[in-house]
């Protein structure tokens, strides 16, 4: 039976962002699209905000949703623009090209994310090298697309997602930064990585080259879970353990509670932060055989 016709499932949404205390300007973006109502399910700050939060709640259609956060990088106004060009183009690529297929799967769903992410790596390359003024900008990419009771993750460079589930919270991407690969090779300690002058150089974006390999991975939901997205301004300076304590039932407040944790210790990048939480029947209670944690798309039939 399929979650559809098991009963509906309710996506409860907060997204939230400030430009912290160090920074001057908020290169962040992030985006929550309904895609079964098209742009019209889109919501996305306006370009240039600087501290902002907004909540969505919807039952999730036929074609799914799609959350993204994305950090930006590079000098002048380069990261905001590619940060936002990334999140405008992923929703509008999937958005378009998803609700047209004629043989949707959720194989075809995981392409078209993928697909996106790579046409935005072009878009945003393409722009940094014709445009003097954003040579070299770049973006994050965490990319999480819902389709039933499957959660498919698209991820580049070092934004981060989260599943909080029954109390305990769970990386489910895997960081492409030079700190994570040092110490998971065993080339470094954690406090090598942390001292290093390389610390905060992450091995892949959107825009600095011409190609990109897209982490593709994926999880299945189960009723009440919180997915997490959020950029490094956070969780370098706020725990798992934190992130647990504030996702209660008013997302909102939740989202509000972890910018001012990193703000209160200091806040030296941009703080993003977007909470979905999964409710209804027709999603299924936790068991104790669920496994959390970054999986490889499983194959048709699996």
């Amino acid at each position: 039976m399929s979650p559809h016709e098991r009963g509906g499932i309710l996506l409860q949404c907060c997204g939230a962002s400030d430009t912290g205390i160090e920074r001057s300007e908020n290169q962040d973006s992030l985006a929550i699209a309904d895609l079964s109502v098209g742009t019209d399910g889109v919501e996305q700050p306006r370009a240039g905000d600087g501290s902002y939060a907004f909540v969505r709640e919807f039952e999730l259609g036929p074609l799914g949703a799609l959350l993204m956060v994305a950090d930006g990088m590079g000098g002048a106004a380069g990261g905001r623009v590619a940060s936002k060009m990334a999140t405008s183009h992923v929703v509008s690529s999937v958005s378009s090209h998803w609700s047209t297929d004629q043989a949707r799967s959720p194989e075809r769903f995981v392409s078209s994310l993928e697909a996106a992410v790579r046409d935005a790596n072009a878009l945003i390359h393409g722009q940094s090298t014709m445009h003097p003024a954003y040579h070299g900008m770049g973006t994050t990419a965490t990319v999480a697309g819902v389709l039933e009771d499957d959660l498919f993750l698209a991820q580049i460079g070092d934004s981060r997602a989260y599943l909080v589930r029954s109390g305990l919270c769970t990386q489910l991407t895997w960081d492409q930064s030079f700190e994570n690969y040092a110490v998971e090779s065993g080339w470094m300690s954690v406090e090598q990585a942390r001292q290093s002058v390389h610390r905060n150089t992450i091995l892949q974006a959107l825009g600095p080259e011409d190609s990109i390999d897209v982490d593709l991975t994926f999880q299945r939901l189960r009723r009440d879970d919180v997915l997490v997205l959020c950029s490094d301004g956070l969780f370098r300076v706020v725990g798992e353990e934190e992130i647990v304590a504030a996702v209660g039932d008013d997302l909102q407040a939740g989202c509000a509670s972890l910018i001012e944790a990193a703000r209160t210790r200091g806040a030296p990048d941009n703080v993003t932060v977007l909470l979905a939480r999964f409710r209804g029947n027709g999603l299924s209670q936790p068991g104790e055989e669920d496994y959390v944690g970054r999986q490889p798309v499983p194959e048709r039939g699996a």
